[in-house]
């Protein structure tokens, strides 16, 4: 049997093979709680799961708007897989293709490009498709070279180092442009992740500026983007119209029914005529299904979701499995047909333990569950001690509403672990100050080095290194975390404790 580091494929099947494409929530927890009802067959050698995920951690996304914030330590927002999944295999890679009629998958690992010995077939009995979803980006000039996404952990501790950078900047510079582009931060989506995350770096960066003798809260200039007529459509369009009036008492500048035309030259350009000299954008206009549902053999939406039934079984074939962002699940508590389930985390939780039921229902020859669960509701941050929220009809907003959405995700992020060391940064905060500091050269540690080796790297501010010609794998000192269009990708191996980099 190969070793679950992903250079080599695993061996013959024992018995049942699972593969699990995804390390999310659905991944996660799907490949758990078979693990659990497996365990016998797992260590008999009468089965096996084989998890293929391009991160060694599960990412819990609700919490990175409180990650960028500073409220909770980066590497409490994650799950390591390894540990969690002790009895399954896990390869660190990605799916470049699922051949479902040949029951193989085609994955590339950290090692693909080492060995050169190419990718590897992993053949399988149960498919389990969780890949999860990526930004759903627009052709926008200029958004690849400059804009900043909020997808991974990486991101979001980048964009924190990036705004204190930022104002680092705007306090030093003898160029008034230059401040007033450091002092803008536009937000382009009026989602949970574009409010959620503007009102936390906000409320943030308020309380980093009392530290600067040449910046006051009421010099940044915060705007948001929303190209429809409301923010945070889940919870409701009187809550929708509350977290406006709260986000614009606090002076942000929110904008519906405008859209971003351009960014070029750091340039923010929207839709009713405005223009913004801006370092920082970020984009959180919406996702699209991962692309390697494009590659298989399945029947996919017209958005790119897998056809689902109401089992979570893929339409139309037998052994194939999904839920969450990748899955177009009927919903059965809708009034009209034709609903699906929305992709969100609260039935992405649930959809992960009748998943996992079924697949052991139909290894063993069992009826099938349908999944149906009504829709309780949503919360949202607005900001240390401010939300909105409506949950089973109620509503909510202000403290209430902010302390419903932190026991909410607390009793929903993965493992006790994880719960207590949460719940402790939350106390530890609530004793002490803020902290204000950035470590934005994390995302390129060898530049100290190579400048003192006489490379072409320098330090923010420094006068380059003329010894060599400047090396053109970096790139431009922004003060911030590498856009979209940023070839350079950190490792993947490196987890949220290492150097952060664009998630892509």
């Amino acid at each position: 049997m190969a070793s679950d580091s992903g250079g080599t494929p695993p061996g013959p099947p024992p018995g049942v093979r699972v593969l699990v494409v995804g390390g999310g929530y659905v991944g996660m927890y799907t490949a758990l709680r078979l693990q659990r009802k497996l365990k016998q067959r797992l260590r008999g050698g009468q089965a096996e799961i084989v998890v293929v995920t391009p991160e060694p951690y599960m990412t819990y996304q609700p919490f990175l708007p409180e990650a960028a914030a500073g409220s909770i330590s980066p590497r409490h927002v994650v799950v390591p897989l390894r540990r969690v999944l002790a009895d399954c295999k896990i390869v660190i890679g990605e799916a470049q293709r699922i051949d479902h009629a040949k029951r193989t998958a085609t994955v590339t690992t950290l090692a693909t490009g080492e060995d050169g010995t190419g990718a590897v077939e992993i053949s399988y009995d149960e498919l389990v498709l969780a890949p999860g979803s990526v930004s759903r980006t627009l052709p926008v000039p200029g958004l690849a070279e400059h804009g900043i996404g909020f997808k991974t952990v990486e991101e979001a501790i980048g964009l924190r180092n990036h705004v204190i950078e930022q104002m680092d900047i705007a306090s030093a510079t003898r160029d008034p442009a230059i401040r007033d582009a450091a002092l803008t931060f536009v937000f382009v989506g009026g989602g949970y992740a574009g409010v959620e995350a503007l009102a936390e770096l906000e409320d943030m960066a308020r309380y980093t500026s009392r530290y600067y003798h040449n910046i006051k809260a009421e010099d940044l200039k915060w705007i948001l983007v929303e190209a429809s007529g409301r923010i945070l459509p889940e919870v409701g369009e009187a809550m929708g119209g509350y977290a406006i009036r709260e986000l614009r008492g606090r002076n942000i500048d929110v904008r519906l029914d405008t859209r971003l035309e351009s960014c070029e030259d750091r340039i923010a350009v929207l839709s009713d005529g405005s223009r913004f000299p801006t370092r920082t954008l970020v984009w959180t206009a919406g996702v699209r299904p991962a692309p390697v549902l494009a590659a298989t053999d399945l029947p996919l939406n017209e958005r790119g979701r897998l056809r689902c039934t109401a089992e979570l079984a893929v339409e139309g074939v037998e052994h194939a499995w999904a839920a969450g962002d990748a899955a177009a699940v009927p919903d059965l508590t809708a009034a009209e047909t034709g609903r699906e389930t929305a992709p969100n985390a609260q039935h992405a939780v649930r959809q992960a333990k009748v998943l996992a039921e079924n697949v052991l229902a139909s290894i063993s020859g069992e009826p099938l569950k349908e999944y149906r669960h009504s829709y309780a509701g949503s919360v949202a941050s607005l900001g240390l001690h401010k939300g909105v929220a409506h949950v089973y009809g109620r509503k909510l907003k202000g403290y209430p509403a902010w302390l419903m959405h932190r026991t909410y995700h607390l009793s929903r992020v993965p493992t006790f672990n994880r719960k207590a060391r949460v719940l402790a940064e939350w106390t530890l905060a609530g004793l002490f100050k803020r902290e204000i500091v950035s470590l934005g050269s994390l995302e390129h540690p060898r530049a100290e080095f190579e400048l003192a080796a006489g490379g072409g790297r320098t330090r923010p501010g420094g006068p380059p290194n003329t010894d060599r010609p400047p090396n053109t794998d970096r790139p431009p000192n922004t003060g911030g975390p590498p856009g979209p269009g940023n070839p350079q990708r950190p490792d993947k191996s490196q987890g949220p404790d290492g150097p952060p980099g664009n998630g892509g």
